[in-house]
């Protein structure tokens, strides 16, 4: 596997070594020990799999501590604009965010590290996506924000997407508690 780094410190992409042939195509789509080879020791405790419609949007959330989660995201079937936004307060790239396609033909997967907050929308007729998780759900620990806040202003590619009445009603990035705290990775994800 090969893993890319992003402008966005610990968020990383992962591009599975794929076999082809003329059956199909096989890949691991995770292995712990090639992850933590390249730095990424994150134990996951949790799939979650959801299956959405054109236009749709889900965001942005993310788990406050102590049960903030680390995500790994991946298409099975359709494609999705993905989204990750720092919320480390101190990093150099608190507030931004970081977007990237995927789908069920590149294979790609998005590692996404506590502190950033996340969510995606459809681009096709449907999206089925997987995503492990660090840490359990935990309701009382749920966080959001709007998923237009100008202070963030992500340039998602639909206008009037379908949302969830949760996520409509999202509070502002501005109103965010400071959950949490930036330190610097060193070596690896670290994550």
């Amino acid at each position: 596997m090969k893993v890319i780094k992003t402008e966005l410190d610990g968020l990383l992409l992962i591009e599975p070594r794929i076999w082809h042939g003329r059956r199909g195509f096989f890949f691991e789509a995770y292995n712990r020990r090639d992850f933590v080879e390249a730095g990424i020791s994150t134990v996951f405790v949790q799939d979650n799999h959801s299956k959405s419609r054109r236009n749709t949007l889900r965001g942005m959330h993310y788990q406050a501590p102590p049960h903030a989660q680390a995500k790994l995201v991946r298409v099975i079937s359709g494609e999705i604009f993905d989204v990750a936004v720092d919320l480390r307060h101190g990093s150099p790239t608190f507030g931004r965010w970081a977007g990237f396609r995927l789908s069920s033909s590149t294979h790609l997967s998005l590692f996404i590290p506590k502190g950033f907050a996340h969510g995606f929308c459809v681009i096709g007729d449907s999206a089925e996506v997987l995503y492990k998780c660090s840490d359990f759900y935990a309701p009382e620990c749920e966080r959001g924000f709007c998923w237009n806040d100008p202070d963030i202003n992500i340039d998602w590619p639909v206008q009037s997407p379908l949302l969830s009445e949760k996520d409509a009603s999202h509070p502002g990035f501005v109103d965010l508690p400071p959950d949490f705290l930036f330190e610097a990775q060193t070596g690896g994800a670290g994550c």
